[in-house]
């Protein structure tokens, strides 16, 4: 059963790096601007992270099983389909809804994995859940520049297709389903989450390209709060709540969800400032740039599943500060590096960034899903992962202005200083989680 959750995760979660390279030859090919095809990345993240919450609670009412195989039937079609783009317009329509209806995949299936694990066993199992979402960007980053430079980049969608039928046939037979509720979906709630959250990610991704003045930074951020606001107010009244508001008084949920966000901050940041100093400041290739990636991406999959046997070991909240602790300990590490232009310090710095992200992720998803009942599975773990990408929005954007464009050590280093700065507001917010009676060890 793990397997099968899991395999469905990976097919859905590989493209986005080999997206990343194709970006070029797509726009070539479609007579486009890379900044608009860039939006083939960007409008997947924005509007599946608005849909986490609404397929969360579908799957905890009607059953996280036929959430997951609808979902992923879908995606697999709009996988397909994706390959036959017309022009950008097209592709970016078609691959945004492979994303959203592909997102079934993530609390629906971190709440079936949950579902058959005892407590005690859950941070292992999100180890490995762990494990999957690094591996898979890694394959991406691996098999990426070949397919497309052999087959074309269209190539990318029609193997995550098949990929992605494979992994549906096995969840068909091995998934069991979980118990359904009888109760009425909050549409008001999820309306007001979707704004509110849409009107933020537009900031986070908007700011980057437009001064803070802009007009449209002020309209949506004002339209973001107002739906949050609109959101609270909703779930308070609501018989049966999208989100029960009562989850955020438990330190173990509130405390692990927002520790969660600034770890993301802080390793997505720096994931996205790193290549940009060995092209620009080491002067490396694309490929060679991909291959020193791979350090971190490395370290990250090893890390994981150590995470969550620390999470067995020493409860989670201690394995999430240690996991905090050395992600921050990589990025003064790849400041450093930046600052002397060392690629051996740099190097160093990558593989404790990952080790740490790895060490921190399984224990603090773990703590956040396990503080609310099983019937709820579904939404903490999509609350869970949407705060975790809105984290990755603000980290991303936070880093690359900071960095500016400016292709000096001393701005990459900046850059990185900020991310550790991240990562220690993370490590503070952990200290809230509330330390277990007698860790379980075995």
């Amino acid at each position: 059963m793990l397997l099968a959750a899991l395999g469905g995760t990976f097919a859905a979660t590989f493209p986005v790096t080999i997206l990343t390279i194709a970006i070029g030859p797509i726009a070539r090919e479609f007579g486009a601007r890379e900044t608009s095809v860039a939006w083939v990345l960007s409008a997947p993240l924005l509007l599946s992270a608005v849909a986490l919450p609404m397929l969360g609670k579908l799957g905890d009412l009607h059953g996280h099983r036929r959430v997951f195989l609808i979902g992923f039937g879908l995606a697999t079609v709009a996988a397909v389909a994706t390959a036959f783009a017309w022009n950008v317009a097209s592709l970016i329509t078609l691959r945004t809804l492979a994303a959203v209806v592909g997102g079934a995949t993530a609390p629906t299936a971190m709440a079936l994995i949950l579902s058959v694990h005892l407590p005690e066993e859950r941070v292992r199992a999100m180890g490995w859940w762990s494990m999957t979402g690094a591996a898979s960007p890694a394959f991406g980053l691996v098999a990426g520049g070949p397919l497309i430079d052999l087959l074309g980049w269209r190539t990318v969608f029609l193997v995550q297709a098949v990929l992605s039928a494979a992994a549906l046939a096995l969840a068909y037979v091995v998934l069991r389903e979980t118990p359904r509720r009888e109760a009425r979906f909050d549409v008001a709630g999820t309306i007001a989450l979707g704004v509110g959250v849409s009107g933020l990610m537009f900031v986070l991704g908007r700011i980057r390209e437009v001064a803070w003045r802009d007009p449209s930074i002020w309209g949506a951020g004002l339209v973001g709060v107002a739906g949050l606001l609109f959101f609270v107010a909703i779930e308070r009244r609501a018989v049966a709540p999208l989100l029960p508001l009562e989850f955020f008084k438990n330190a173990n949920f509130s405390a692990s969800i927002a520790s969660n966000a600034f770890n993301a901050a802080a390793y997505m940041g720096a994931f996205a400032v790193a290549p940009l100093l060995f092209l620009e400041v080491f002067g490396f290739s694309v490929t060679a740039t991909a291959g020193l990636l791979l350090i971190r991406t490395s370290s990250l999959t090893i890390g994981s599943p150590m995470g969550g046997r620390l999470g067995t070991w020493w409860g989670e909240r201690a394995a999430a500060l240690t996991g905090c602790a050395v992600m921050t300990l990589g990025l003064l590490v790849l400041c450093v590096g930046a600052l002397e232009v060392s690629v051996g310090i740099v190097a160093v710095g990558l593989v404790l960034q990952g080790l740490g992200h790895g060490f921190a992720q399984p224990p603090l998803t773990s703590a956040a899903v396990g503080a609310v009942p099983d019937a709820d599975l579904g939404i903490a773990a999509a609350t869970n992962r949407l705060t975790g990408q809105v984290g990755v929005a603000f980290g991303i954007t936070a880093l690359t202005m900071v960095y500016g464009g400016t292709h000096a050590p001393r701005a990459f280093g900046r850059a990185f200083l900020l991310g550790a700065a991240l990562s220690v507001v993370s490590f503070v917010i952990a200290l809230a989680m509330r330390r277990p009676a007698a860790p379980v060890r075995g």
